[in-house]
């Protein structure tokens, strides 16, 4: 009988264990920095300071350049569904700008709003509107950029 090598036979199922196991790394090392990026602005809004706001029970970040304002929801809701989602983004990007949104697109976690300023000023972008109260007086220094805190209820 000829001898066997034991390293000839079992050298393929190692390096194949090995394979595998390089595929799982290299896939999470992919997809890390990808959820990383999930609570960031849009590239427009990049620098922008938030404006954290509270619009019955859902609580976005609001960043405003120019005629565009950018709501990202910050907290978890079981399934919201985009209708109610959007008309609280749309009341929050108002609240923030001072100018009327006349079109909001995006989905639950992300909404962009085309704002209209024509008849807004400068002197309503100051203010919170009367549904709205100050959170906190002082801006957070918890995050970066820091945010003001407003809490507003659609019907009042």
């Amino acid at each position: 009988m000829a001898a066997i090598d034991l390293y000839q036979v079992h050298v393929p199922f190692i390096f194949h264990g090995y394979v595998r196991e390089m595929k799982q790394i290299l896939l999470c090392l992919l997809i890390l920095p990808w959820l990383a990026g999930c609570n960031q602005p849009g590239p427009h809004f990049r620098d922008l300071p938030a404006t954290r706001i509270s619009v019955d029970g859902s609580v976005f970040d609001v960043r405003v350049r120019a005629e565009v304002a950018e709501a990202m929801r910050i907290n978890p809701e079981y399934a919201p569904r985009f209708g109610p989602i959007k008309g609280r983004a749309a009341f929050a990007m108002e609240a923030v700008s001072g100018c009327k949104v006349i079109k909001v697109l995006g989905d639950q976690a992300l909404a962009t709003g085309v704002l209209d300023c024509r008849d807004a000023g400068l002197a309503g972008q100051n203010a919170p509107p009367a549904q709205c109260v100050l959170a906190d007086a002082v801006l957070s220094s918890l995050h970066d950029p820091p945010v003001l805190k407003l809490v507003c209820n659609m019907d009042k």
